[in-house]
């Protein structure tokens, strides 16, 4: 071949190279992330979002009930959500995953989580062990199951339970509120040696900040397993063929409960997340790198080598 088409050549490889590392349209820039205001949700959301700007893109988040959350993915307002609770959100995402509205994906995020009712460590001492104990002690719990924000799985699964008469709950009542009302509630009782029923998860503080134990016996009202879940990403349904490098980067965010309810605890005492997130990052570097393979900056470039340098400044 004659040298100076060979040079050529070579030359057009190069740029066609760096042209499909920055291959993502200027649109992909603007990440919308949604989020609910769980602090599990909060934590893995700010960790992403610490770890785009590091890598040249903008980051909104936007804080929501979950069918909202959904709707946004499906109406084009939103790109991504990385907190969606299985089996705790199945009856709200069904839709529009059966409508093809939203993409869940394939490899969950976090496999090991938990959710289903508690109680303080004593009560289950007392004898309420099972869902089929709390009717037992109607009085004891003044006939109220705490739950979490209305529009919840897990409140939903709690009505269900109350409507049907299931376990002997026809007479109860669901007090619903937010996490941090039902878990101010929670403390009081505890405080007070009062007994309580409440939704309880992991990951989460609340298992390191008190001594609770979880109710068997659900006969699956919370997920097989007494309410073993996952925790996957969910986005718009053609996100990763519009934006395949911040895509990749949403499909490697893997997290254990351990390392979440780590993370969370900081955020509890009220310190902001992203400064959570990033000093995490600072001090998980395998993490870092772990979550950052295969991924680029925007304009293409190495994101490990991007992420240190703005870390570090």
């Amino acid at each position: 071949m004659n040298p100076l088409i060979r040079h050529i050549s070579c030359v057009v490889l190069m740029l066609s190279s760096t042209a499909l590392l920055a291959a993502e349209p200027a649109k992909c820039q603007n990440v919308r992330m949604g989020v609910v205001n769980w602090t599990d949700v909060v934590a893995t959301s700010a960790v992403a979002e610490v770890l785009l700007q590091n890598m040249g893109y903008e980051v909104k988040q936007t804080s929501a009930a979950q069918q909202i959350v959904f709707g946004g993915l499906r109406d084009d307002r939103l790109d991504v959500f990385l907190g969606y609770w299985k089996p705790a959100m199945d009856k709200n995402i069904a839709p529009f995953v059966a409508a093809n509205q939203v993409k869940v994906l394939e490899v969950p995020s976090m496999s090991d989580a938990q959710a289903t009712l508690a109680v303080p460590d004593y009560v289950a001492s007392g004898g309420l062990k099972t869902f089929a104990d709390i009717a037992r002690f109607k009085d004891k719990l003044g006939g109220k199951i705490y739950g979490i924000e209305p529009g919840t799985g897990a409140n939903a699964n709690i009505k269900g339970m109350i409507e049907k008469n299931q376990f002997g709950l026809g007479g109860f009542q669901l007090v619903e509120s937010g996490e941090a009302g039902m878990l101010a509630a929670v403390q009081r009782a505890i405080k007070r040696n009062e007994w309580v029923v409440f939704v309880g998860w992991t990951p989460h503080p609340m298992n390191i900040n008190m001594k609770i134990a979880y109710l068997t016996g659900s006969e699956d009202v919370f997920g097989p397993g007494e309410g073993a879940a996952t925790v996957s990403v969910v986005t718009a349904p053609d996100y990763a063929s519009r934006c395949p490098n911040v895509s990749k980067l949403m499909s490697n965010l893997k997290f254990t409960a351990a390392q979440e309810s780590q993370m969370m605890v900081p955020i509890m005492d009220r310190k902001a997340p992203n400064d959570v997130a990033r000093q995490w990052l600072q001090d998980h570097p395998e993490d870092m790198k772990r979550w950052l393979d295969g991924v680029t900056t925007f304009d293409g470039k190495d994101a490990m080598t991007a992420v240190q340098v703005a870390m570090n400044k």
